[in-house]
């Protein structure tokens, strides 16, 4: 993913929403979201194997993997990071492995009682807990001022955003969609979160898939589209 929207309230009836983009090359193929896994929900990258974003609907849990920057994993011995949100959404954490296997990461691990970020330059990996409020991750990682042209105009929005109250039918999700998929921006913008490329050699590298999560202590909402433009094409992965 290239950007995680995250709202935290522990007074509200869904303590944890989540929104995630996705980038990617058009023609890197992949599967939509299913239970891929044993117990385990998610897009499925059909190149390297895992996932972007895994949920754990009985653990109340999601996990959403962003790349970072800093210093590659050799060749010989890399690893995909696409495990890496199986692993978090399955445990609650990562477990004992070696990071240096890995290029640079950002995990975001949240569950109805918060969300933590752990982060992988390529020489240091570190945790932080994400206070009550509303975070943004980006590929630079947790943006927490104004410097990052995205963040500082979409989390004002997120944070005024009102929150689901239940898992109902219809347009649940309200003002979180329309954020989510761009908020009208043009894919050229300078602070839009929905984006097209086209690279000097002829690829295409763009958002290719939205991805939205609501948790509550005895609730998962997971809704997921792959026409990241549109509010109104969200379908729901969970509850089924």
């Amino acid at each position: 993913m290239c950007t995680v929207a995250v709202s935290i309230d522990p007074d509200a009836d869904l303590p944890l929403i989540l929104a995630g983009v996705r980038d990617e090359f058009v023609d890197r193929p992949w599967l939509a979201p299913a239970e891929h896994w044993p117990g385990l929900l998610g897009g499925r990258d059909l190149q390297a194997g895992g996932t972007w974003l895994a949920v754990d609907p009985a653990a109340r849990r999601v996990a959403a993997l962003l790349n970072g920057h800093g210093v590659l994993a050799p060749a010989d011995a890399r690893r995909s990071r696409g495990e890496l949100p199986l692993l978090a959404a399955a445990r609650g954490s990562l477990p004992d492995l070696d990071p240096r296997r890995y290029d640079p990461f950002h995990l975001v691990v949240a569950d109805p009682a918060g969300a933590s970020l752990w982060r992988w330059d390529g020489v240091e990996l570190g945790r932080e807990e994400l206070p009550p409020g509303t975070h943004m991750i980006v590929n630079s990682g947790w943006e927490q001022g104004e410097e990052n042209e995205r963040v500082a105009f979409f989390r004002p929005l997120f944070a005024k955003a009102a929150r689901p109250r239940s898992a109902g039918a219809g347009n649940w999700w309200g003002e979180w969609a329309f954020l989510a998929t761009g908020a009208g921006l043009a894919t050229e913008d300078p602070r839009a979160m929905i984006v097209r490329h086209t690279l000097p050699d002829g690829r295409v590298f763009a958002s290719l898939s939205v991805t939205l999560v609501a948790l509550a202590p005895g609730e998962v909402r997971y809704d997921f589209t792959a026409e990241p433009r549109d509010p109104a094409s969200f379908r729901r992965v969970l509850p089924e």
